[in-house]
């Protein structure tokens, strides 16, 4: 099932990212460009190194300075994010454009690859969980915490994998269709951010 197919890859990214374990590595795809798997490990590669951002900026001791770049990368990271997002429903877009729409299809709450974006950090609540698990330093009683909300999120992968397997099979089926909205972000945007457009 693609859902699975999509995880193991995440799990991939997660593992490959935390070799070296820094925000500052460089990024090398193994998956060919004209492959979804290359926009699939792309993905969770920029929400890794997103997840890592976030730990960092909550350092109640970061510099000031050091904490404004770092929040202009999470901006950025959030931009590509979203651009990783589009280039993947343009894949199923793509994929499923000669189905025949049934006459009482409708439409899902969330396209597949806004689904698929919370798989991606799914894996990474799922790894860095059980990191906590695994911790030798840890207290039991946070190991008993932390295993608890491991079965959580392990039960809300089964969950989310499901539905978004089953979603893929109704649009495959012409029982749902998809239509992608852009996400049209304007606090990035010159014209639309009135700080920005005030500095112009």
């Amino acid at each position: 099932m693609f859902s699975q197919f999509a995880f193991n890859i995440f799990e991939k990214s997660i593992q490959q990212y935390h070799i070296l374990d820094t925000v500052n590595q460089p990024f090398e795809n193994p998956y060919p460009k004209n492959e979804i798997s290359h926009l699939l490990y792309r993905k969770n590669w920029i929400d890794t190194v997103q997840w890592h951002y976030e730990d960092i900026i909550r350092d109640p001791e970061i510099n000031p300075k050091e904490a404004l770049i770092l929040k202009r990368k999470i901006d950025a990271s959030n931009q590509d994010r979203t651009d990783l997002v589009e280039y993947i429903d343009s894949y199923f877009l793509n994929k499923y454009q000669s189905v025949q729409i049934k006459e009482n299809a409708t439409i899902n709450t969330e396209s597949p690859a806004w689904a698929i974006d919370r798989l991606s950090i799914l894996a990474l609540k799922i790894y860095h969980m059980q990191e906590e698990v695994d911790r030798k330093d840890a207290s039991a009683e946070h190991i008993a915490t932390c295993t608890t909300k491991l079965e959580i999120l392990l039960e809300q992968k089964k969950d989310l994998t499901t539905a978004i397997d089953q979603l893929l099979v109704d649009i495959e089926e012409g029982s749902k269709f998809m239509k992608v909205y852009k996400q049209m972000k304007m606090y990035n945007d010159d014209e639309l951010n009135p700080v920005l457009r005030g500095q112009k």
